[in-house]
C-alpha cells in the first residue's frame, strides 16, 4: 500500500475546461491543486465535476495518500469536494473527505483517501472515495457528511503476479472508481480492483436504500467509469482489458442491457487507457481516451452505438466494428473532462 507520495510536486496547474460541439475548448476554472511525479504522471487533483439543478458545479479533488501527511502541503483543497464560481475563478470547500477518512476510517484498513467521483442526488452529493473504499454522502451545503457503504475487499485464491502464478491466497483492495444512479433509484459502483489487477475480477456493485453493496454484474477487468442511457442500459468502461502490469492498455466500452445481455461497443482500435465516459443528450458515448498520459489525452465521441452480442468469431468482430463511428473531439495538452489517472495508491 502506498502511504504517501515521494518525489512529488504540488502543482496548481489543473483546470476545468468547457468543450464545445466543434471540439474547441475554453478554460473556465484554473489553478486547481494537484500532486504529480516530476514527469507529470501519477497525478491526483480534480477528478470529477457534476452540476446541480441550478447549474452550480461541484468538483471532487483527489489526494491519493494518507491524510496524516496532508498538513505538510500547507493549506490545500486536495482530498475535498469543492464548489466553484467560474465567473470569479474561485472555489470554496464543501466537504473534507480526507479528514473524514482520518477521523473515521470506515473500512478499518489503511488510512488513504482519494475523492474520485460524485453525483448530485437532490440536495445531496454522493461521492466515491477510491482510496478509502467508501461511498459517502454529504449535503450540498456541506452538512451531514457520512459513509453509506463500504465496498468490500476480495481474496484471490490463485493470484497471478508479474513473476508468475502463486497458490497463496491474496487479499486485494476494492478500489471503487465511479458512481451512477440507476432507473431503480439505487447507486451503481464500478470497481478497478487493486494489484495485481486480476482479469475478470472487477465488479459492478449495486447499493440500495439499505446501504448494503451487492454484486450487480461481474467478470470485468479494471473498470473506471459507468453511466446509464435513457433506456436504462448501463455502459461500463474498462481501463485495460488485461492486467495493468502486462503493458497492453487497450480498453473497452461495454453495454449491459436491462436483461443482463452484455455487448462490447468498442475494444482497442485506438481506445487506450480510457478513464471516463458519459452518455450525452444525443445518446452518443463520450470517452476520455489516453487519460493517464500527460499531453496525449483525448475526448472521443462514439456515435451510432449499434452493436452485436459478444462473440469470439472474427466475422462477428468485423461486422461489429462496421457499426461504430468514432469522432475525435479534442487532442492536446488540456486535461480531460474527468481526470482519472491515479490508481497505484491501492497497490
Amino acid at each position: 500500500m502506498l502511504k504517501a507520495y515521494r518525489c512529488t510536486t504540488l502543482q496548481p496547474i489543473h483546470y476545468v475546461a468547457k468543450i464545445f460541439k466543434n471540439g474547441t475548448q475554453e478554460r473556465i476554472l484554473t489553478g486547481l491543486p494537484s500532486l504529480a511525479l516530476p514527469d507529470g504522471t501519477d497525478t491526483a487533483g480534480p477528478h470529477d465535476i457534476k452540476f446541480d439543478a441550478s447549474g452550480k458545479p461541484y468538483i471532487a479533488v483527489g489526494y491519493a495518500s494518507d491524510p496524516t501527511f496532508r498538513a505538510t502541503l500547507g493549506n490545500t483543497d486536495l482530498g475535498k469536494i469543492i464548489t466553484a464560481n467560474f465567473n470569479t475563478n474561485s472555489w470554496t470547500s464543501v466537504a473534507d473527505l480526507a479528514n473524514y477518512e482520518l477521523a473515521n476510517n470506515p473500512d478499518g484498513g489503511d488510512l488513504i483517501s482519494n475523492p474520485f467521483s460524485l453525483l448530485i442526488d437532490g440536495n445531496n452529493i454522493v461521492a466515491v472515495d477510491t482510496g478509502a473504499n467508501e461511498l459517502l454522502s454529504v449535503g450540498t451545503d456541506g452538512s451531514n457528511l457520512k459513509a453509506i457503504a463500504t465496498i468490500p475487499r476480495q481474496t484471490l485464491t490463485n493470484p497471478i503476479f508479474p513473476s508468475g502464478a502463486s497458490s497463496s491466497p491474496f487479499e486485494i483492495q476494492a478500489v471503487p472508481t465511479n458512481i451512477a444512479k440507476g432507473p431503480d433509484g439505487a447507486y451503481y459502483i464500478s470497481q478497478l480492483t487493486g494489484f495485481p489487477f486480476p482479469e475478470g475480477e472487477a465488479k459492478i456493485y449495486r447499493v440500495g436504500a439499505d446501504g448494503q453493496p451487492t454484486v450487480y454484474t461481474d467478470g470485468f477487468t479494471q473498470l473506471t467509469d459507468l453511466d446509464f442511457d435513457s433506456q436504462g442500459n448501463l455502459y461500463a468502461l474498462q481501463y485495460a482489458n488485461q492486467s495493468l502490469w502486462k503493458g497492453n492498455l487497450d480498453g473497452s466500452v461495454i453495454k449491459i442491457a436491462r436483461d443482463g445481455t452484455r455487448t462490447t461497443i468498442l475494444s482497442g482500435n485506438g481506445l487506450e487507457s480510457p478513464t471516463a465516459l458519459t452518455i450525452g443528450a444525443d445518446n452518443a458515448i463520450y470517452v476520455t481516451n489516453r487519460g493517464d498520459r500527460p499531453g496525449q489525452g483525448q475526448v472521443i465521441k462514439i456515435e451510432n452505438s449499434k452493436s452485436v452480442p459478444e462473440s469470439t468469431s472474427t466475422f462477428s468482430l468485423l461486422a461489429f466494428l462496421g457499426t461504430v463511428s468514432v469522432t475525435l473531439l479534442h487532442k492536446g495538452k488540456a486535461k480531460r473532462l474527468k481526470i482519472s489517472d491515479k490508481f497505484v495508491q491501492e497497490c
